[in-house]
């Protein structure tokens, strides 16, 4: 097993910028300082707690409390060994890993079965774009369709490594064979249909995809993962999938269709104010709007969109442009879209085609380039002004029935959002566009809410209490331990001092404040204390590394550190001696019934506790 040498780990994390780790899966603003903060990717939220320091080489989530550095990242965002995650790091921003002498580096064996998957797609992906470039019939017809067909530049083909799966070959298997793929990676990448009981060879891998046109799937942070097939009339007939003009790669361990979307990898690099994400129904509308200069737009697997993707979009964007087709399934789709986008807290405009020739938006840009995108995008709907007219097409006509059923469709759309606020614009805004009063639309909108809060047996929800602000010390409803911590992470040269006052079993080692107190006070003792950019040795749980990064995220405020560590200590001097002392006094009182007892040796250890108890704490602090 390949050791990598600890020198080469402590020059990785001073050479490498965590915000550039971070930033790949997280867009980041400042934060005051150096500091940075965006949403986490670990947890669902809408307002930001996860911080980023890259002068301490920290993250931490005020939120659900994940921490770590850039090799932890790494490791938790892409599913990684720690030796991968090092490794990946190391190509990244070309630093080499040194290993121990006699470990080696990894084998093809040794590589986890995601890593070798997104080789392979790479693999597959070079393949099929070779196929598309090269004289035959194959490339000839899919550049044909490609340029002619679909009018697209060549220039896009390359950039995405569109490419071309010929109708009958087995060539792509046994590529991927001379690279020594392994088994199991050629059996779950998704690519071939092979039985369980044969023996994997390029005979035996069926390719999945046959005659068709192949778009590259990437994950958000730019690595192929998956394929969507374009049919053609090279699709053979015996094809399982004939019939589909769009075909997706399997779910894989890399690949879950409804946890990305198609060109958020270039997309998230390109949003800003007043440049939102434009969603689009299909990949090769994604493709039209960045072959015109719209680098935003972003498509789902087809049109079911999801939490999970809308959740990616928020992490990086809150304003989102829907474009589907003006036909019924995409105003559908778009109906289905808004109580979703609503809930994952991303404000929601509706681009339609109805004054634009009800063209889609693939021919819109084809023949109007980015000039029909601002036509349409002129005519942008709210998302109440969307909802009101696909429920109600013609509210000045519309009965007080109908009126009353459109309503409540919208209340369950506004429902989703949790923010009271934009509720009450919501109603206000769609009681318009009904035409309706707005005091009675309010009214029904509280007695909607009520409905539906009985038919869940539920209350409404009171408001949730505040954290307390992530810059503040340690307040006194923390342990001593956690105290004395935040002084020997913020104030290093207290710390000696301190070890040289704190008796080792006056610590409540049995929580990961004492535990990490113990271990930090011992290093300190021993002159052995790495300094607290370099704690990876000292942290042996995801708790303990939650605490040090929630102390070291603390601007230090303390006026008197010192007092603070004296005042520290003595709580620990005093919860550990005078249970002792009460425990002294009591043998005491009942010694005179036991002549056994020592009584002079009990009042010897009494006098020496309370001697304790009085003694100054004075720390001497040096350097």
């Amino acid at each position: 097993m390949p050791v990598i040498k600890p020198t080469c780990l402590r020059d990785l994390k001073l050479r490498v910028n965590l915000g550039d780790v971070v930033s790949r899966a997280v867009t980041l603003r400042k934060a005051g300082g150096s500091r940075l903060k965006g949403l986490c990717p670990f947890h669902a939220e809408k307002t930001p707690s996860f911080h980023v320091d890259p002068d301490k080489g920290f993250y931490h989530c005020f939120g659900c409390d994940k921490s770590g550095d850039a090799i932890s990242f790494v490791r938790e965002t892409e599913q990684l060994s720690f030796t991968e995650a090092v490794e990946t790091l190391g190509r990244r921003f070309n630093i080499v890993i040194e290993y121990e002498e006699g470990s080696g580096g990894p084998t093809v064996e040794q590589r986890s079965l995601r890593q070798e998957l997104f080789a392979l797609h790479e693999a597959a992906a070079e393949h099929f774009h070779g196929s598309f470039q090269a004289a035959g019939i194959t490339g000839d017809f899919m550049r044909a369709y490609w340029l002619e067909t679909r009018r697209f530049p060549m220039a896009l083909a390359d950039e995405f490594k569109i490419g071309a799966a010929p109708p009958a070959d087995s060539s792509l298997a046994a590529l991927l064979l001379r690279k020594k793929f392994s088994e199991e990676a050629l059996r779950q990448c998704g690519l071939f249909f092979v039985r369980d009981d044969a023996l994997i060879t390029p005979g035996a891998l069926k390719p999945r995809f046959r005659g068709r046109l192949m778009i590259p799937i990437r994950d958000h942070q730019g690595r192929i993962c998956a394929f969507t097939a374009r049919q053609t009339t090279l699709t053979p007939e015996d094809d399982v999938a004939h019939e589909a003009k769009y075909v997706n790669s399997p779910e894989t361990p890399i690949f879950s269709k409804g946890n990305l979307l198609f060109n958020l990898d270039r997309a998230r690099s390109q949003v800003g104010e007043g440049k939102p994400f434009v969603l689009v129904e299909g990949q090769l509308d994604a493709l039209r709007c960045w072959s015109v200069g719209l680098l935003t737009a972003v498509a789902p697997q087809g049109t079911s969109i999801t939490e999970g993707q809308l959740a990616l979009l928020r992490r990086y964007h809150a304003q989102v442009e829907c474009f589907f087709d003006s036909d019924s399934a995409g105003q559908k789709a778009a109906l289905r879209f808004l109580p979703m986008a609503l809930k994952a807290g991303l404000e929601v405009r509706f681009l339609t085609l109805a004054g634009a020739g009800k063209l889609d938006p693939d021919l819109l840009f084809l023949e109007r380039g980015l000039a029909g995108y601002d036509a349409v995008r002129r005519e942008a709907r709210s998302a109440m002004a969307f909802a009101c007219q696909a429920l109600l097409a013609d509210p000045a006509k519309g009965s007080a029935e109908q009126k009353s059923r459109a309503a409540q469709a919208v209340f369950e759309i506004i429902a989703s959002t949790e923010s009271e606020v934009t509720r009450a614009g919501f109603v206000a805004e769609a009681a318009g566009h009904l035409r309706l009063s707005a005091a009675a639309a309010q009214k029904d909108f509280q007695t909607f809410l009520h409905r539906q809060h009985r038919q869940a047996g539920l209350r409404p929800a009171g408001p949730v209490p505040a954290p307390a602000p992530s810059g503040q010390a340690p307040s006194g409803g923390h342990s001593a331990e956690q105290h004395l911590l935040y002084v020997c992470l913020h104030f290093e040269h207290f710390g000696k001092a301190m070890a040289g006052e704190i008796k080792h079993d006056w610590i409540d080692a049995g929580h990961p404040a004492g535990a990490l107190l113990n271990r930090f006070l011992a290093e300190f003792e021993s002159d052995g204390w790495p300094g607290r950019d370099h704690l990876d040795r000292l942290l042996e749980t995801d708790a303990e590394r939650a605490l040090v990064a929630t102390i070291l995220f603390a601007t230090p405020t303390l006026d008197d550190p010192a007092k603070v560590a004296v005042e520290g200590i003595r709580l620990l001097r005093t919860r550990a001696l005078e249970p002792r002392l009460r425990q002294l006094e009591l043998a005491l009182a009942a010694a005179h019934l036991d002549s056994s007892v020592d009584a002079i040796s009990l009042l010897k250890q009494r006098t020496e506790i309370q001697r304790q108890l009085r003694a100054p704490i004075v720390l001497r602090v040096t350097g």
